[in-house]
């Protein structure tokens, strides 16, 4: 062998091994590429699906115009994705697998949904329906109409967007834009939605609703309106079926007559049966009575017009032009036969301008105008303090008529700090015109002190009396005149011999320090001070009242 063939043989090897070398570089390099394209693009491992024609009476392919085109007319069936398509005629897109069908058309999927309608985009490689004109979707027994419905089939969603109505076997629902998962029997629904019912209707910006549970959601502002009242909310839920509802950010619930109202934070109320359950800054009015009740908890049963109220509870009576304003631990208010009856327990403070009080429980009643106080009550009224077993207050319209304090009955009035004229009995009874004392009676074991004065102001002496029964008539807030009866005892003390001792009756104590002062000093809790605070009392026997 030469040498220049032994030359042109090695020049050929290195050439080869070149060779190899290169095309195992390409080759590596190709499938790298195409693994990456394949990690990029998981969705193009499975080409779309191809639309195919499973029946026609007549095809044709208009190649003079469109050779893409396939044509089908007659009784036509397409099957996409275990979906069926029948329709009268048809124009299939093999290129961009889009289907475009004409009258009387029907897409079946599976045996849950079924759509009709006239005319029907349906793009193969998006599973997309586009149904237009006279549309209806049937799931089970929910029905959607329409005459403009996209059907998203990889999600499983209907919605439309230029007006629709959803019907089951409950409810009527319409809006302007609308979407329903037949999978979860859930609905969407925005912008002047309608919920029809036989028992009420319902309107909202806002609505989600399962036609499975037949809950509707509320999520924007709402009104729902019946024969048992009116609702606004924007946010909570309704039970269209059972009327039950959970209602929340400041709902309100009215009577059918608009008459009462309650409001909270939090409201549980049943249409059915009337009740509602107030959690958080609740607010109940009723404008006939002319009362509001506050508290952190209460609830109102329209069926038996009882209200209840708890936890920083309050009641302001407004039918006057001075209202009440009363706290207590729990309260209760009734209205029977158009009169109400109010109830309060535990912890009593109520301010008026022209009167104030404390007690532990209290009643009052608007058939017989009475406000009953219990248990260790005071009643303040300008410059008189009253304390008593029971105190039994009666108005006249809204102003005091008289005052019935009934046993260890105690009135102090108080003319500076150091001097209070007293009377103290078993029974007193405080008669009041233009809501000042004019009359005052006292019977059983009466005792009075008394601070008469000088025209000039000062201070004669100290008179005490001591009979069983007497009476003292009142003008410009000053003892006018007084009778004792039968056989009195008195005597009149200077100045320079008083004493502690004989400056007060027994059992005297100035309560001001309990006095609300105004409408917030209602909820200040004050407590008795021990040296005050009475020994218990055994056989107690109340008189009757007036």
């Amino acid at each position: 062998m030469t040498n220049k063939q032994q030359k042109k043989i090695k020049n050929g090897r290195k050439v080869s091994l070149t060779g190899i070398f290169c095309l195992f570089f390409v080759c590596s390099t190709a499938l790298g590429m195409i693994q990456q394209n394949q990690q990029k693009s998981p969705a193009q491992k499975t080409p779309p699906t191809r639309i195919t024609l499973e029946y026609a009476d007549t095809t044709s392919f208009r190649k003079a115009i469109n050779p893409d085109v396939h044509v089908a007319h007659g009784n036509v069936v397409f099957k996409h994705n275990d979906a069926y398509l029948y329709c009268d005629s048809a124009y299939l897109y093999n290129q961009s697998n889009m289907l475009e069908a004409f009258d009387n058309v029907r897409l079946e999927q599976g045996d849950s949904v079924f759509i009709f309608g006239d005319y029907l985009i349906y793009e193969g490689n998006k599973n997309l329906a586009k149904m237009r004109y006279n549309v209806r979707m049937e799931s089970g027994n929910t029905t959607l109409f329409t005459d403009s419905l996209n059907f998203d089939r990889i999600i499983n969603i209907g919605y439309y967007l230029g007006g629709g109505m959803l019907v089951d076997s409950l409810n009527e629902l319409t809006s302007v834009y609308g979407q329903y998962s037949p999978d979860t029997k859930i609905a969407h629904f925005k912008k002047d939605v309608k919920l029809t019912n036989p028992q009420f209707v319902l309107t909202s910006d806002t609505l989600k609703y399962s036609t499975e549970t037949k809950i509707a959601t509320i999520l924007g502002p709402s009104v729902i309106e019946s024969d048992s009242g009116v609702i606004y909310s924007s946010l909570g839920w309704y039970n269209t079926d059972t009327e039950e509802s959970m209602l929340y950010k400041r709902s309100t619930v009215f009577n059918k007559e608009k008459t009462q109202s309650i409001t909270a934070d939090s409201l549980a109320y049943n249409g059915k049966t009337g009740f509602s359950e107030a959690f958080g800054n609740m607010f109940m009015n009723d404008t006939v009575q002319k009362v509001i009740l506050t508290g952190n908890y209460g609830f109102l049963d329209q069926a038996t017009e009882f209200a209840f109220a708890t936890d920083s509870a309050q009641m302001i009576d407004y039918s006057q032009a001075d209202s009440l304003f009363l706290h207590a631990d729990t309260l209760q208010m009734r209205t029977i036969d158009k009169e109400r009856e109010m109830k309060a327990f535990y912890g009593v403070r109520f301010f008026r301008n022209d009167l104030q009080g404390v007690c532990d429980s209290l009643q009052f009643n608007t058939k017989d105008s009475t406000l009953r106080l219990y248990k260790e009550p005071i009643l303040w009224n300008t410059t008189y303090q009253m304390t008593g077993d029971t105190i039994v207050i009666y108005f006249n319209d809204s102003t005091i008529d008289r005052v019935h304090i009934i046993n260890y009955a105690f009135s102090v009035e108080k003319i500076d700090s150091t001097y209070f004229n007293q009377m103290k009995g078993k029974d007193m009874k405080v008669y009041f015109v233009e809501g000042e004392v004019r009359l005052i009676n006292m019977s059983g074991n009466a005792e009075t002190i008394f601070f008469p004065l000088e025209n000039d102001g000062s201070f004669i002496g100290m008179n005490k009396t001591e009979s069983s029964y007497f009476t003292i008539q009142v003008k410009d807030r000053k003892p006018e005149r007084m009778v004792l009866w039968p056989t009195p005892k008195g005597a009149t003390i200077p100045l320079p011999d008083l004493t502690p001792e004989n400056k007060f009756l027994k059992g005297f104590i100035d309560f001001e320090y309990l006095r609300p002062t105004d409408r917030f000093d209602i909820f200040i809790k004050k407590q008795r001070r021990a040296e005050d605070v009475a020994p218990p009392r055994v056989n107690r026997r109340h008189q009757q009242e007036d």
